[in-house]
């Protein structure tokens, strides 16, 4: 026993100490970058036997951060999902030394098969392959479906020691303001590739500190840009969220400039 800890009288129980921290915006901001920035996940169903059954999955989000799956009817995660829409995903961070000292986030979800007519299809098929490109080649399968995976609760490790409990709120974007920038979105994406390429490179190695290439928007959410260089992706969250395009030029043209100042400070990677 330390000098600081407390004395446990004889017939006592230990107090027992909390491992759940209260929330916090940084909690909700790495939360919200996990879940941003995956390109795949653990996808855990329940199985027909009544055992959970994991798979890899490939994963996008809506406009307000709904994870996206695009599965086969082929799959057994598939089959488990229409027969009972319960699940979770592992979402995790890599890198050097014990993994379990990287932050990871599990999402309690419900199942939905989103219909293949209809706005709501299109825009989630369009969010889904410009994360996933390569899926174009098996999307309009007629076995393929999209599945939207509702968030029910969220557990977020960030490291030993930092465990929190998280509801939808903490992680996903405002409804009315994803709904209000969702029209905008697929015009402004293809107008920063196309007429702001340095500064979509510039985004991403002077405020991101990545590597150098040609970075592309891929999303334009409430709260952030979604970029993608090959296979790498990163997570650009804004300075305030957004819900018009007078707000979303704005932020666009501040990151800009910051990052124009920082690549003129030297700040950029090589």
């Amino acid at each position: 026993m330390t000098q600081d800890s407390p004395a446990v009288a004889a017939g006592e129980q230990p107090r027992k100490i909390d491992p759940i921290r209260p929330t916090d915006d940084g909690a909700r901001a790495l939360a919200r970058e996990l879940l941003r920035s995956a390109r795949s996940g653990t996808l855990a169903t329940l199985g027909a036997d009544g055992h959970p059954a994991a798979s890899l999955v490939s994963l996008a989000t809506d406009g307000d951060g709904t994870p996206l799956i695009l599965v086969s009817a082929l799959s057994g995660h598939t089959g488990n999902l229409l027969a009972d829409p319960r699940c979770s995903l592992l979402l995790a961070r890599s890198g050097k030394g014990d993994p379990l000292a990287h932050p990871r986030i599990t999402l309690k979800l419900r199942a939905r098969q989103v219909s293949r007519e209809g706005p709501e299809a299109e825009r989630i098929r369009r969010r889904f392959l410009a994360r996933q490109p390569k899926a174009g080649l098996y999307a309009d399968f007629g076995d393929f479906s999209f599945f939207a995976l509702q968030i029910e609760a969220a557990s977020l490790n960030g490291g030993f020691g930092r465990a929190f409990e998280l509801t939808p709120a903490d992680i996903l974007s405002a409804a009315d303001r994803a709904d209000a920038l969702a029209p905008l979105e697929e015009g402004a994406v293809a107008h920063m590739n196309a007429d702001h390429a340095d500064a979509v490179r510039l985004y991403a190695t002077a405020l991101l500190k990545a590597r150098d290439g040609a970075w592309r928007v891929t999303g334009i959410d409430p709260d952030g840009l979604d970029l993608a260089l090959g296979d790498e992706t990163l997570r650009l969250p804004f300075p305030a969220p957004v819900a018009d395009a007078a707000a979303l030029r704005g932020t666009l043209a501040l990151l800009a400039r910051q990052a124009r100042e920082g690549a003129d400070r030297g700040d950029a990677s090589p």
